[in-house]
């Protein structure tokens, strides 16, 4: 069973069945679990990411054995620090799919860097990547949520920040600062039925996670910190996702769901 298998004996969200899903960074690690799960569930999804090879290979693999009653999942390739392409992408998804009625910010960037190489540049290429489009992404979406008469727009936080995490000082700044826009975006928006929550997740394992920096001490450091002995994956937050985004939660806005097994 791959990190993103779906367990056909978990819940089904019948209010998800033809909503219009989009995901940022959604070609590998966690987005790719967030496809693959809002697709099962019969979401019309689309996804961006720069890593055109993966994004195709996911949509061909998922779309492979469809009927003709679906559509394969719509992949792009956006930079989403490139604004106006964000804005451009967002646009060919409203007028392929009809409008957006759940934004996951997903696409995020946790390359390591110590405080005294970090340049001005360096800072705002990290805030570019880990929350400048996530602001800009919920801005393109509004009038779709309106539209529909309400929406979910789910954040990707991180709990680094709260366990204080060395040699990410920049990314810790930027995960902190979503959960604040979260909130200001909850209470801007909650009149219009359109619900903002941060999906924070603990350490998980992915195939880049697990590549660059799940080491011995990793492993020692899961183990004494989770409460739950065990591997987080991509799919325990997909399903978490899949929660916040569908009528279940007609009532949850402004929260953090914190997904990390018990770390903090």
């Amino acid at each position: 069973m791959n990190d993103n298998a779906i367990d056909s004996k978990l819940a089904r969200f019948p209010s998800l069945a033809g909503k219009t899903v989009l995901i940022t960074g959604g070609a590998t690690g966690i987005g790719a679990a967030f496809v693959e799960h809002f697709f099962d569930q019969g979401a019309k999804v689309a996804f961006f990411d720069i890593d055109t090879d993966a994004g195709e290979a996911l949509a061909d693999r998922l779309g492979a054995d469809l009927g003709t009653d679906r559509s394969r999942p719509m992949f792009l390739r956006v930079d989403l620090t490139d604004i106006d392409a964000l804005r451009q992408g967002i646009a060919d998804v409203r007028s392929a799919l009809g409008p957006i009625g759940v934004l996951v910010n997903n696409a995020a960037n946790d390359k390591r860097h110590t405080i005294e190489e970090v340049t001005p540049e360096y800072y705002d290429a990290c805030i570019a990547v880990n929350l400048r489009h996530q602001f800009f992404a919920a801005q393109a979406v509004i009038d779709d949520m309106k539209q529909l008469g309400g929406g979910s727009i789910i954040n990707l936080g991180s709990v680094s920040w709260m366990i204080k995490n060395s040699r990410i000082p920049v990314y810790l700044s930027a995960k902190s600062a979503v959960q604040g826009m979260t909130r200001g975006l909850a209470r801007d928006l909650g009149q219009y039925g359109i619900r903002v929550n941060t999906l924070v997740p603990g350490w998980v394992m992915t195939e880049k996670q697990k590549r660059l920096w799940f080491d011995e001490a990793g492993k020692i450091a899961v183990k004494q910190n989770q409460c739950i002995d065990g591997e987080l994956l991509p799919s325990h937050l997909a399903r978490a996702a899949l929660f916040l985004a569908s009528d279940d939660s007609s009532m949850m806005t402004a929260q953090d769901m914190i997904i990390d097994g018990g770390w903090v």
